[in-house]
């Protein structure tokens, strides 16, 4: 795929982060866009920066965690559009709480938002890209979801059922002209530690260390749709700690000598 001019793109949480800039580097390629997250004020800023490149950009405000949205969003992004040719599920929450002290509806959240979410929206959207004989479907999932990392259960839980999931899927639809793609961002320096649920639900409201140093969204962004493009089947994205995936692998004693020196 060499251009992704005129391509109908759904992104889910396109209201900052990754997600914002994904909407704003895809408007530069003239893809015709649907933006959702639950901020519709921070979603309006997204549409505004896109809105410079593009003819179209649609704001869709949908939250994962209510299902019974789904349907209703995709019914009405179809009714306008005719189909979807690329969705990127980007759209999640991230933790920072010790499994000791985290009651399992904190768990359930998570795993509600992160993975039941992407996979009902994905089984919704899915019939239309079956019914053209196309389509591309990209999960955004984690480093995280490559191996077990500190005060980050729920949240490794959840990135690897992305992993297992969107694998499998892959492999079900060889036949049928729908890509499938995984990305697994490292420390990307946006919101996400900030945002991060604690124990009792509330925001953690703290930058990381290794998040304030990441890689820049827009550099992310433009890693995803090269990706997109050479429809990749898997790509990590970040500096120095995506090693940790080789080191899980091919060193596991040294994995987990490192992994119990993180602090955050």
């Amino acid at each position: 795929m060499k251009t992704l001019k005129n391509k109908k793109i759904w992104i889910t949480g396109a209201s900052s982060g990754i997600g914002k800039a994904l909407a704003v580097a895809l408007a530069r390629e003239e893809a015709l866009l649907v933006l959702s997250a639950r901020n519709s004020h921070a979603l309006k800023q997204t549409r505004k920066a896109c809105m410079e490149y593009t003819s179209f950009c649609k704001i869709q405000p949908l939250d994962l965690s209510d299902f019974a949205q789904i349907p209703l969003a995709v019914q009405q992004v179809t009714n306008e559009l005719g189909n979807i040719d690329i969705l990127i599920n980007n759209a999640g929450i991230s933790q920072r709480s010790l499994a000791r002290e985290t009651p399992v509806n904190i768990d359930r959240r998570i795993m509600e938002v992160n993975f039941f979410g992407m996979v009902q929206l994905t089984k919704a959207v899915l019939p239309f890209m079956l019914s053209q004989g196309s389509g591309h479907i990209v999960a955004v999932s984690s480093i995280t979801g490559k191996f077990g990392f500190p005060l980050r259960t729920a949240y490794s839980a959840s990135k690897h059922a992305i992993q297992g999931f969107f694998e499998s899927l892959r492999a079900e639809l060889t036949d049928d002209n729908i890509k499938v793609t995984i990305v697994s961002p490292g420390r990307i320096k946006t919101n996400i530690s900030l945002n991060a649920i604690t124990a009792d639900g509330s925001a953690h409201n703290k930058m990381d260390n290794g998040q304030a140093g990441g890689m820049s969204p827009e550099k992310c962004a433009k890693k995803i749709i090269n990706a997109i493009k050479k429809q990749r089947k898997e790509v990590l994205i970040g500096n120095k700690e995506i090693l940790m995936v080789y080191i899980h692998r091919w060193l596991p004693a040294l994995y987990h000598r490192l992994v119990t020196k993180v602090k955050n």
